[in-house]
């Protein structure tokens, strides 16, 4: 697996038994400097692969572009001396003005929080340009519960190394796997799978389910909202911030996905099994007669 593994020795020691020594394989983390126009935007901290799509996540996220068209090259590039696969430089096209000098990050992104770094908590909300509230997606909740077992299913890299977050983007109709992509950090996961849908012309991305494998903070949701993503589903809890976004924009937010259950904290409207479905709408037809 290239750059995304690596190996090392461990010894592992169980209290009242033998220790034993042996190879171990390792998520790597590396920076990546993300630069636009040659200006530097910030550097994230993430496991290498896919860049392309992390960049464009990640710009997505920030407001600077709203579709992939808007992105029009990528190059890995550095100066001499550098590691040139962990300095990405992004060029914009053609009439998509450049980010402006506050959005630059002041500080390195760890791979535990994405907004660090951030001048102002203004700078942290950002306008998207979609609206997920009239997104008119419905979805059985047997088919949701499916969704964390699929996307563990498809998680190579962490069935090795155990040490990586995930998230997956899911047809919220045909419960197709449209996407999934690994990261040492939640918000480069994300960011990861909604670049690669801008860089398929999918944004906005709506009627679909972003499937995420640990909490739903607000910068995940943030993060939906931003692509168009009607509804976040996350294996563990929300934070406070996050509900009240969901609440605000009309993202539907699922917390403690596991097993056959769920809570809904946002937008529960969008979850109902086809029995329910219909038995609200005989109860709407009745009302109306």
């Amino acid at each position: 697996m290239g750059r995304i593994t690596a190996r090392t020795r461990v010894a592992r020691i169980t209290v009242g038994g033998a220790t034993s020594r042996r190879e171990d394989h390792l998520a790597v983390e590396e920076p990546l400097e993300i630069r636009v126009g040659g200006r530097r935007l910030a550097v994230t901290m993430r496991t290498p692969g896919h860049d392309v799509d992390l960049a464009t996540g990640f710009l997505v996220s920030e407001g600077v572009v709203a579709r992939g068209d808007q992105v029009a090259t990528a190059i890995h590039c550095g100066a001499p001396g550098e590691n040139t696969y962990n300095v990405l430089d992004v060029g914009l096209a053609p009439g998509v003005p450049a980010p402006d000098a506050s959005t630059e990050r002041n500080f390195t992104v760890t791979s535990s929080c994405g907004v660090c770094g951030k001048a102002s908590i203004d700078a942290v909300r950002t306008r998207s340009a979609y609206d997920v509230a009239d997104d008119d997606l419905r979805l059985d909740p047997a088919l949701l519960v499916d969704f964390p077992d699929r996307m563990r299913a498809g998680q190579a890299v962490f069935e090795r190394t155990g040490g990586l977050h995930a998230a997956a983007l899911f047809d919220g109709r045909t419960g197709e796997l449209l996407a999934l992509r690994e990261d040492v950090g939640r918000h480069n996961a994300v960011d990861k799978v909604v670049g690669w849908a801008a860089r398929e012309r999918l944004l906005p991305l709506r009627g679909t389910v972003l499937q995420v494998s640990g909490r739903a903070s607000f910068e995940l949701a943030q993060k939906a909202t931003m692509a168009g993503i009607p509804m976040l589903a996350a294996v563990s809890a929300p934070s406070s911030l996050a509900v009240e976004h969901a609440a605000a924009s009309g993202l539907t937010l699922v917390g403690f996905l596991r097993g056959d259950s769920m809570v809904v904290y946002a937008g529960e409207e969008r979850i109902a099994a086809p029995s329910d479905a219909e038995s609200h709408a005989t109860a709407l037809r009745a009302e109306a007669s």
